[in-house]
C-alpha cells in the first residue's frame, strides 16, 4: 500500500507503527463539496481509529489536514513554547483551532470540504492531496503545480542537508 508504516524499535525494545501521508492524488470534487478522501489515508485514518482535522493553511492557499493527534502536539508545543497570554499565541490558536474541523469520511470514502476550505485554497471541482509525513495538503491543480515547480527549483538551487543541527548551548 502506499500508506507507509514504519516499525520502528523504541528504547524497551517495542515496536511501534508509524503511519505516514505520502504521494500526490489527484480527485474530483462535486457540486456539494464532497471529495474522496484517497484510501491510504483513509486506511490510515481506520487503522487508529481517530479523525482527519482540517483547516485553512496560514502560509499558502491550501488546505492543512492532519490527524487529530498531530494538532494536539502542536497545542503542546505551543502552550509549552509560548507565553500563555501573548498576542502571538493568542493569533495563532484563533488562527489554528478556532479554524480547524473534524472530518469523518462516509461510506464511500467521502469528506465534505467546507465552503470557507475550498474558497481559501481556490477549489472547485478538482484536488490535489499531498503527502507530507504526518500531515497534507489539499491544493487547487493549478495553484499546486505553481508550488512544486517553486519548491523543486528552490530545493535544487540550495541543496538542503538533513545533517542533524549541533546543540548551541
Amino acid at each position: 500500500m502506499l500508506y507507509n508504516y514504519l516499525l520502528t524499535v523504541t528504547r524497551g525494545m517495542a515496536l511501534r507503527k508509524t503511519f505516514l501521508f505520502m504521494d500526490t492524488i489527484i480527485n474530483k470534487v462535486d457540486a456539494k463539496g464532497r471529495v474522496s478522501l484517497p484510501s491510504d489515508y483513509r486506511a490510515i485514518v481506520k487503522e487508529l481509529s481517530t479523525e482527519i482535522v482540517c483547516y485553512r493553511s496560514l502560509t499558502s492557499p491550501c488546505i492543512e489536514g492532519c490527524l487529530e493527534d498531530l494538532l494536539d502536539k502542536l497545542a503542546t508545543d505551543m502552550e509549552n513554547s509560548l507565553d500563555f497570554f501573548s498576542q502571538t499565541q493568542d493569533d495563532l490558536t484563533n488562527l489554528i483551532f478556532g479554524d480547524a474541523k473534524r472530518f469523518a469520511f462516509d461510506s464511500t470514502g467521502r469528506i465534505v470540504l467546507t465552503e470557507k476550505l475550498l474558497k481559501h485554497a481556490q477549489i472547485t471541482d478538482t484536488a490535489v492531496f499531498v503527502g507530507k509525513g504526518r500531515k497534507f495538503q489539499i491544493w487547487n491543480p493549478e495553484n499546486w503545480e505553481r508550488e512544486e515547480a517553486r519548491i523543486r527549483a528552490e530545493v535544487l538551487k540550495n541543496r538542503p542537508s538533513l545533517a542533524p543541527k549541533e546543540n548551541n548551548q
